[in-house]
């Protein structure tokens, strides 16, 4: 049967058509690279580093060395401000309440020695970008107000015990620092402060035993009235004075004419 021109036409167009669309989808799937699929939801695979992506454990716990380090300077200039400003303030206070001069020159020590490295501590701190506290912790201020309600040796045995606990904690970190820092400079400003801590630390020694027991019992001692071995010397009644004896008003002199007999022949 012989094809109307309409009929052809309209396959013609049909198989036209039907290439077109094999094209392109043969394009979308070279775009997206050989042997690749487009997949959404779930199980979809994303690049790494892009926006929203989980990042590797190891990479996420990685800290750079540079903060590390800052981080360990940070805080050793943090608990040596405080424990230098503690040192200053208990010391003025012991300026006027200790009762031991021996205490109140080492608190007047405590003033200048901590007053100067205090000062040298937060210029070199600022120059870091560090951060310096500006007043003492919880804790020295707690011992600021316990012993601010003492007085006499009470005060002076509690400051000295006191100080004893702290410069041996100073001495332990500052060594520590000295030795192990990570920042420079700061380990070498610890190094050069290490000395006069321990000095400091063998002064709190010294001072603190010296007033232990003050003021307690045991350091009065026993006191009595003097014994009867310690009388002057004993003179007879007779003519002649009696010889000088050891015993004082225990000995005794003759009482007739006759010195030192008692009895009359």
């Amino acid at each position: 049967m012989q094809m109307t021109h309409a009929a052809v036409a309209a396959l013609a167009a049909l198989a036209i058509s039907g290439g077109l669309a094999e094209a392109q989808a043969t394009g979308q799937r070279g775009s997206n690279g050989p042997g690749t699929q487009t997949q959404t939801g779930q199980g979809a695979t994303s690049t790494p580093g892009a926006p929203g992506t989980a990042v590797p454990a190891g990479q996420r716990d990685h800290q750079p060395k540079s903060d590390t380090k800052k981080s360990d300077a940070q805080m050793f200039v943090r608990e040596a401000a405080i424990g230098g400003m503690a040192e200053v303030e208990l010391g003025q206070l012991a300026s006027g309440k200790a009762s031991s001069a021996d205490v109140k020159q080492f608190a007047e020590r405590m003033v200048a020695d901590h007053g100067k490295a205090n000062t040298e501590l937060k210029s070199l701190a600022e120059k870091k970008g560090l951060m310096v506290p500006t007043d003492v912790d919880t804790k020295h201020k707690q011992t600021l107000d316990k012993l601010s309600k003492l007085s006499g040796p009470a005060f002076d045995r509690a400051y000295m015990d006191e100080m004893r606990k702290d410069h041996k904690k100073d001495v332990n970190e500052f060594k520590q620092q000295s030795m192990k820092g990570s920042d420079p400079e700061i380990k070498a400003w610890a190094a050069t402060t290490l000395p006069t801590l321990q000095e400091h630390m063998q002064m709190a020694e010294r001072t603190h035993s010296a007033v232990a027991t003050s003021g307690t019992k045991s350091s009065t001692g026993a006191t009595g009235t003097g014994g009867t071995d310690h009388g002057g010397a004993g003179a007879g009644s007779g003519a002649t004075p009696g010889a000088t004896g050891s015993l004082g008003a225990g000995a005794t002199a003759g009482s007739g004419t006759n010195p030192g007999s008692g009895t009359a022949r």
